[in-house]
Order: structure tokens, then C-alpha cells, then sequence
């Protein structure tokens, strides 16, 4: 069974992965290669909303080795998801919980909202050149809420009586504390860019998370029924 549990998620968290890096070259992509000429000075946001060029630069050249890397890392990224996702699956069926591959997909939906929006309510994805606060902090802060937001879930999800509730605190506690801010905002790349690359972002993690769930419901439940 744990050998079965190993190859789901490598199947799975592969598929999800490159699925994910694939969406990323599309949108996101060029987003951060566009708020990389504002960080390197060959475009200049002002404030009246106008955007002028310093010096001619056509937009940076894909780089090869830089798209083989980001599929790589989303592909061990999302293996590494889908190991943590199988073991909590498993977990829920020898608690006699039915796992389906529809429920799959909620089950993905559940850890995108918890390792993705709910610590980007508090630190959003970051453009090239954006401010940032201190960097432990922020790692400190974003491990405390998914761990937060994933038990809360489970609760709801799973807890009898007032644990439910318990979940919805627990859910809110990281933000009621509030998330490590810079002193000051301040950023090279125009705000309108800024958002647009936060929607792109977590839009095709979200996708990323739903396949996740789906396939990795798929391979166990298929293994279980043969």
C-alpha cells in the first residue's frame, strides 16, 4: 500500500506539475518578464499613470533553461503536495471516509486554500522589485498559516460539536495577528501589473491544486476497485 501511495503522487504531482508550469509560461510568465524592465530601469512607471521607455528594449528572450527549471520545481513541488494530499486521503478512508474522485477535487481545492490563498491573503505573490518585508518572518508567518488553515479545515470538514467553530478560529488566527509588512511600499513594476500577476498566480496554482486532487483520488480509488 505505501508503494501504491508513492507512485499515485509521482503520477499524480508529475501531471499536475507540468500542467501547472505549462499555464505559467502562458500567463505568468510574461507578466514577471514585464515587470522585469521596470526593475532593470528600461521602463519607468509614473504616476500619472503614463509609462515611458529609457531606452529601447524589446521584451527579454524566453529563457530555455529558466523554463526547464520552473517545470522541474513545479513538477517536485506538486509530487511533494501529492505525497503529503495521499497520506491524508488514506488517513480519512481507514477512518471509514469514501474517497471518490469528485471528492478528490474538493480535497485539492482544500490544500490550494490552504498553502496558497489563504497565506496570500496576508503575502501575496511578489513581482521582481516589489517590496518585502523580512524574509524569516515571512517564512515563519506562511508555515503557521497553512498549518492553521489546514487543521481548520479539517475540522470543519471532519469535527463533531463545537470543533467546527475551533476550525473557523483557527482559520482566522494567522490573520487576526496580521502578516509581516515592509515599512514602506515601494516597487518598480506599475500596481495594475502588480494585481494582475497575483490573479494569474494563484488562478493556475488553483487549477494545479484541483488536477492534483483529482488524479491522486483517481489512482487510489482505481487501485482500491481493482
Amino acid at each position: 500500500m505505501q508503494k501504491h501511495l508513492l507512485t499515485s503522487a509521482l503520477f499524480a504531482g508529475v501531471a499536475a506539475g507540468l500542467l501547472a508550469a505549462l499555464l505559467q509560461f502562458a500567463f505568468v510568465v510574461p507578466a514577471i518578464q514585464e515587470a522585469e524592465l521596470y526593475e532593470t530601469g528600461a521602463r519607468v512607471h509614473f504616476t500619472d499613470g503614463a509609462a515611458q521607455s529609457l531606452r529601447a528594449a524589446p521584451p527579454l528572450a524566453p529563457d530555455l533553461m529558466r523554463h526547464v527549471m520552473t517545470a522541474a520545481f513545479d513538477m517536485v513541488t506538486f509530487t511533494a503536495f501529492g505525497l503529503i494530499l495521499a497520506g491524508l486521503m488514506w488517513l480519512a478512508v481507514t477512518k471509514g471516509i469514501k474517497l471518490t474522485p469528485k471528492r478528490g477535487l474538493i480535497w485539492g481545492i482544500a490544500g490550494f486554500i490552504a498553502v496558497q490563498l489563504a497565506p496570500a491573503l496576508g503575502l501575496p505573490p511578489e513581482l521582481p522589485g516589489a517590496g518585502a518585508a523580512d524574509l524569516f518572518q515571512r517564512q515563519l508567518w506562511w508555515t503557521g498559516t497553512v498549518i492553521a488553515t489546514g487543521t481548520g479545515l479539517g475540522l470543519i470538514a471532519f469535527g463533531q460539536k463545537f470543533w467546527p467553530w475551533a476550525g473557523v478560529a483557527l482559520i482566522a488566527l494567522p490573520h487576526v495577528i496580521g502578516a509581516p509588512q515592509p515599512g514602506d511600499y515601494f516597487g518598480t513594476a506599475p500596481p495594475e501589473l502588480a494585481a494582475h500577476f497575483v490573479a494569474l498566480s494563484l488562478g493556475t496554482t488553483a487549477i494545479g491544486w484541483a488536477v492534483l486532487g483529482l488524479l491522486l483520488a483517481y489512482f487510489l480509488t482505481r487501485k482500491t476497485e481493482a
